[in-house]
This record gives C-alpha cells, structure tokens and sequence, in this order.
C-alpha cells in the first residue's frame, strides 16, 4: 500500500475554494515519496527500509536537478478556474488536459467577480505585474460597474441560446472571468516545476492562489519529502549566476580588506560586474542587489 494512501483517500474529491468561486481537487494520484526512490534505484523493490535514506536520495535529487525519478509520480486533479486565469495555467505544456466544452453544454454559469478593495494599480516597474491596492471608492464603483457587465453578458448568452443560436457561436461574448472545469493531469517533476513558478511573488495573484492551495493543500500532504526538498532547494532557494558570484568575491574581499561586515550602494557600485558599468537601469544589477540584501551583505 502506498506510503500516502490515507491522505490520498481523505484528499480525493475533496473540493479546496479558492478564488469566489473556484477549486481545486485531488482525482487521483499514481505514487508516493517512496516511488520516486524506487525510481531512482531503478528496483522493484521496496528500497531501503529507514526514512532517513530515502529523505536524504529525494534531497540529492532535488539539489542536483536529477528530475526523471519525479516524472515516475502522476497526478490528475480536477480545477474550477476562470478562464483568463486558465490562460495562464495551459501555457504549461507539460500535462494532459480535457476541458469543459460550451461547444457541447451551456457554459458554467459563474464568473470571477472582484472585491472592491482587490482592484490593483498597474506597476511601474514590472509591464506584466500589479502595484498598489486602488482607493477603497473608486474600487467599489468598478465593482457595481463589474457586476452590471456580468449580469448582461450572461442575459445576453441566454438570449441567444433560447433563440437556437448554436452554443459555440452563443457563448462569444461572454467574458474571460467566466469560470472553466478542466482534468488536468501531470507528473510531479513538472508539477513542481508549474508551482515554482505559479507560487512565486512576481506571478498573478489570482493563479498564484491556485498554485497555492495545489502546493499546500495537496502535493504537500501527499508527498512530504519531496516537499520538504521543494522548499528548500527551489521555492526558497536562490539562483546564483556567474555574475554574481564574481560582484560578491569582490565585495567580501573589498569588506575583508577594510574591516567591514556589511557594504553600501557605492561599494556594490564600484564592484558590479563591469557589463552593468555606465547602464542606468539593469535588472540583472537589480536582482543582484536584491541578493546581496537578502544575504545581509548590503545595507
């Protein structure tokens, strides 16, 4: 019996909100932390009988990329999602998908609607991004505003459909917050891979909840080394380029030679790798910034 077969039968079905109106939910799920292990010894077996070895392959494999044995775990999950976000979460190739069709049915009849204190502002520094929360105000009027949209494109669609209009042309106008059902089915090596970069702060709010509750909700009780690895070797990791590590030898011999533990912006400035030199804006110099802060090297 697998490892996680009490969580598996606790999990299945069970429909986790996210978003007003949409979920998430284990259908099934082929394998277990012990799986992945087996994979890697490329045995039938039961592999080692200590915990301690296992955890410790499955962080060798993490920590060394060595993805296969993560492709041997399948899952299939069942997703209430609306369809801009659905967008967002296809363009992850890596997964079989059977989708609900308004070809087929009448469309789902709920449409992501936004609170007025969710509205965002654009950001300035990211064209893809969000910045600040709107003024609580002006926030509930694109609320009402939202809603009376909603409200029509739906009357609209129904029109049509109690006219004979064909459900494929009928359902034209309805808009992208309309809610979606999807299968989707995939292996945990690119499953992590979807939530690496779905959970991380720079992705949509709205995918990012779904991301979230996948990770926390599920592969995390289902697979709890392989998670434990997940957090420390990709999700609260940091990539290091050779950039870098050249700016911060640099940086620790330059506060080795004066006495210092931590460095200012000019002492960054003056050790940058010498691509950046002269470059008024550089988001690779931006990111090294950021680590250097992170590391408790930059004041």
């Amino acid at each position: 019996m697998p490892t996680n077969a009490a969580q598996v039968d606790e999990l299945r079905w069970k429909k986790i909100p996210v978003l007003d109106d949409g979920f998430v939910c284990l259908v099934d799920v082929m394998g277990d932390d012990q799986a992945v292990v087996q994979a890697a010894r490329v045995s039938y077996g039961e592999g080692t009988k200590k915990v301690s070895d296992d955890r410790g392959l499955i962080r060798y494999l993490m920590r060394h990329r060595h993805t296969t044995p993560l492709e041997m775990v399948e899952i299939k999950f069942l997703c209430r999602v609306p369809m801009d976000t659905w967008r967002q979460w296809i363009r992850h190739r890596t997964a079989n998908v059977n989708e609900y069709s308004t070809r087929y049915s009448l469309a789902i009849d709920a449409a992501q609607r936004t609170a007025p204190n969710e509205w965002r502002t654009q950001a300035t520094t990211n064209r893809q991004g969000s910045g600040d929360p709107l003024p609580a105000d002006l926030g509930a009027e694109l609320s009402a505003s939202e809603a009376e949209l909603l409200e029509k494109s739906r009357a609209l669609y129904e029109k049509r459909i109690e006219l004979g209009v064909a459900r494929e042309q009928a359902r034209k106008d309805l808009p992208l917050s309309t809610y979606t059902e999807a299968y989707w089915k995939i292996d945990l090596h690119n499953l992590l891979h979807f939530l690496a970069l779905r959970m991380d702060a720079h992705a949509q709010l709205e995918v990012r909840e779904y991301a979230t509750a996948l990770g926390e909700q599920i592969v995390r009780p289902l697979f709890p080394l392989v998670w434990e690895a997940f957090v420390d070797y990709r999700r609260e990791s940091m990539f290091l380029s050779r950039l870098d590590i050249g700016v911060i030898s640099r940086l620790t011999a330059l506060l080795a030679e004066q006495g210092r533990t931590a460095a200012t912006d000019d002492d960054f400035m003056a050790v940058q790798d010498p691509t950046w030199v002269g470059m008024a804006r550089n988001r690779e110099r931006d990111e090294c910034r950021e680590k250097l802060v992170t590391f408790g090297m930059l004041k």
